[in-house]
């Protein structure tokens, strides 16, 4: 006897996401029917929502979509019914509507308080399994003319060089610097090292006539501002 998949066209028509995303709208569909929408085929005895059920609980630590924020393609592949190819599309998705959230934003590039620098970064940082730092250069105006990582850590520390931060400013002929990162424990109540490295930075633009506006930490749906702090 073969085994057969599940495919959305198989289910019930009122079952069908499609069909109510058609009639409804898609915010009548539940997480679950958004994924099997974009996976289309179950696996060997199961629908495409049972599948997307099975993604969406893999996380214990983060259940439901931010889940899948924290997985990456082996994790995907680990579970039942998620071959490459589906892993690769769930990861697309994911990456997707990260720089969604990002160009949202792009009409607001002047940044002229913390909120809102970390409101244009908070999407892309907060989920990050790793440290890294976030280099945004601006001009006079406080408008960004260019921003880049400029550094990957360890989860618990990050490897900061002002010649690198400062040769790429005088580069891109900035005027004012904003440093970021995240926080992969979710909390971003600054260290000991990054109070020390932030002053240190301040100096150091200082001396080449670059001001260090702000050194902002991202934690889980939260920051801090340094310049908020008093500690620029």
């Amino acid at each position: 006897m073969n085994e057969k998949c599940y495919t959305l066209k198989e289910m019930p028509l009122t079952e069908r996401p499609y069909e109510k995303c058609e009639k409804s709208g898609p915010g009548v569909l539940s997480d679950a029917e958004l994924l099997a929408v974009i996976m289309r085929t179950g696996t060997a005895g199961e629908r495409a929502v049972d599948v997307a059920i099975r993604v969406l609980s893999f996380s214990k630590a983060y259940p439901g979509l931010i889940g899948l924020n924290h997985m990456n393609l082996k994790d995907l592949q680990s579970i039942k019914g998620i071959g490459r190819v589906k892993a690769i599309q769930l990861l697309c998705v994911t990456e997707l509507t990260k720089r969604m959230a990002k160009a949202t934003k792009d009409g607001m590039k002047a940044f002229t308080t913390p909120e809102t620098v970390a409101d244009y970064y908070m999407q892309e940082m907060r989920h990050l399994q790793r440290e890294m730092v976030y280099l945004v250069m601006m001009d006079a105006k406080s408008r960004i003319l260019k921003d880049m990582i400029i550094s990957t850590g360890t989860v618990s520390s990050s490897l900061l060089s002002p010649r690198e931060i400062f040769l790429n400013a005088l580069k891109y002929e900035a005027v004012n610097i904003i440093l970021l990162h995240n926080h992969p424990s979710g909390d971003p109540n600054p260290s000991r090292e990054d109070i020390k490295t932030t002053q240190r930075m301040k100096e150091a633009g200082n001396l080449v006539g670059i001001r260090l506006m702000d050194h902002i930490i991202i934690g889980d749906n939260k920051y801090i501002s340094l310049a908020e702090q008093g500690y620029i």
